[in-house]
């Protein structure tokens, strides 16, 4: 495989960063819940922000008492994929700001490659996407499903666009824009770049304290100059 240096992969979280699904995978999640344990509103009080789908989960059966490693995830995962087709389909889902001319601005460069970095599973990410019709933009990407941990995805992403494009690419060209802290440490443990944007549940001044390099109120204030 060929390396080359001057070529970028620039991946995006999606809740919070991409887009606002309306709650609908909160509303998924709980809905699954209750249909397999009769749990009503079991997550209440359990903060999802930068968490892999996989984590909140196992969170949500640890604090009901409930077994982590029987099967349970995956039927869950299963009931919640169902339920969310049906929910992403609300008035209050939208783009974030800036996000249509960011994309539209990245797909247009040569140099540019997009992919995901999302604690979604893969599924769940595909169908909060669609509505918007941004999935064509990222042809690759690592998920919660990949692995639970989200500081473990990054390494995944690079290996899949390594087997895509045929060539290789080091983790200081990678580029990571999410909105919360946690999309900042998957990063930075690797020596990418780390862009923090406060579209989501973390303000600008916390996000100014998760040591991203570039943080922006929205990607209206992107500096693309970082790609060049």
């Amino acid at each position: 495989m060929r390396e080359n240096s001057k070529m970028k992969l620039v991946l995006f979280d999606i809740d919070g960063t991409l887009i606002d699904s309306g709650g609908a995978g909160t509303r998924s999640l709980n809905y699954a819940f209750e249909a397999v344990f009769s749990i009503h509103d079991a997550f209440k009080g359990i903060s999802m922000a930068g968490k892999t789908d996989i984590q909140i989960l196992k969170e949500g059966l640890g604090t009901h008492g409930l077994d982590t490693e029987n099967g349970n995830v995956g039927l869950l995962c299963e009931r919640y994929i169902v339920y969310l087709r049906t929910e992403i389909e609300n008035q209050g889902k939208h783009l974030k700001p800036g996000i249509t001319e960011s994309l539209g601005l990245l797909a247009g460069r040569k140099d540019i490659f997009l992919g995901l970095l999302t604690g979604n599973i893969e599924p769940g990410a595909r169908i909060k996407l669609n509505p918007f019709g941004l999935n064509g933009y990222f042809p690759l990407g690592a998920f919660g499903n990949d692995h639970e941990d989200r500081n473990k995805l990054l390494p995944i992403a690079v290996e899949r666009f390594s087997l895509l494009h045929q060539r290789e690419i080091l983790y200081r060209d990678c580029v990571v824009i999410g909105d919360t802290p946690r999309d900042v440490e998957c990063a930075r443990i690797y020596g990418a770049y780390t862009v923090a944007v406060a579209t989501g549940p973390y303000s600008y001044a916390s996000l100014l304290e998760s040591g991203a390099d570039m943080v922006l109120r929205t990607m209206s204030e992107m500096d693309y100059g970082i790609l060049d």
